[in-house]
């Protein structure tokens, strides 16, 4: 089995509790709502929704995808560190096993956040992940972010 390890950063104006408690810790509620056009709904099938739990998101007929599943490996509150990885549905195709997500809010010293994401994409066999399919899931995952962003900005009471 093959691993292509991807590492991003980046600015977010909010603080890292906030956004911490809209991306991941809500976000069964809040991404469906924020973007019903591309996510019909996302369950917890198995837990509470913390570390050992299995999310499916279920994606509405305007995706490319149906489904995907994640399991959530650890939850750390704390220190705004979510690890889950994604273990099955279409948007894996024939050729991963596997991407695993770390992300992780730091505050700045501003008062907003600094996110941190790395996603390891762990192939079936020799496989490599091709450099145009990374880029289209950060795009994508860049997204739901920036959609979050902008809802936390225009109700800051929300989260806080």
């Amino acid at each position: 089995m093959g691993v292509t390890s991807i590492t991003q950063e980046f600015l977010c104006p909010i603080a890292p509790a906030r956004m911490f408690k809209a991306l991941i810790i809500d976000s069964k509620n809040l991404i469906p709502r924020l973007l019903p056009q591309f996510i019909a709904s996302v369950d917890v099938t198995q837990g509470d929704g913390g570390a050992g739990s299995i999310e499916q998101v279920n994606f509405t007929e305007a995706s490319h995808f149906r489904y995907v599943k994640h399991r959530i490996d650890e939850l750390d509150q704390d220190n705004f560190v979510c690890k889950y990885t994604m273990i099955e549905g279409d948007a894996l195709g024939d050729k991963l096993d596997s991407i695993a997500y770390e992300v992780k809010f730091e505050a700045a010293s501003d008062g907003s956040s600094i996110c941190k994401m790395t996603s390891k994409y762990n192939t079936i066999g020799e496989f490599e992940v091709k450099e145009e399919e990374i880029i289209s899931g950060k795009k994508s995952a860049m997204g739901i972010y920036k959609v979050v962003e902008a809802y936390l900005l225009e109700n800051p009471h929300v989260y806080s």
